[in-house]
């Protein structure tokens, strides 16, 4: 269709997909800093509360040294403790403790 001046436009009542797609993006970016402002707050809640910000988890740690023919020799190293939060995400330089009492092995390739 052409579009002479003075002719009226066609609206279409429907929203292209693109249209939607940057809505969709943008209302989920703001819903994740929401999460976490809201997850920070509680945090900073326990700390001031409770008390109970703050947890513990055991790490093993062991060295993988690369040797000749494809070979690998392992040295294990002492176990240690390590902090980490009870929140979604983290905080205060500290790994969730949900994430990190499903990492405790940490491998250093040498």
């Amino acid at each position: 269709m052409l579009w002479y001046p003075g002719s009226q436009r066609q609206q279409t009542s429907m929203a292209s997909p693109r249209r939607i797609m940057v809505r969709t993006v943008a209302w989920l970016a703001i819903l994740l800093c929401v999460t976490y402002a809201l997850d920070y707050a509680i945090l900073r809640l326990r700390l001031t509360a409770k008390g109970q910000a703050f947890g513990s988890v055991t790490v093993y740690r062991y060295y993988a040294i690369q040797e000749k023919a494809n070979k690998v020799n392992y040295v294990f190293l002492d176990s240690q403790s390590e902090k980490c939060v009870h929140s979604l995400f983290p905080h205060l330089s500290c790994s969730p403790c949900w994430y990190a009492s499903r990492h405790t092995e940490r491998k250093v390739d040498i």
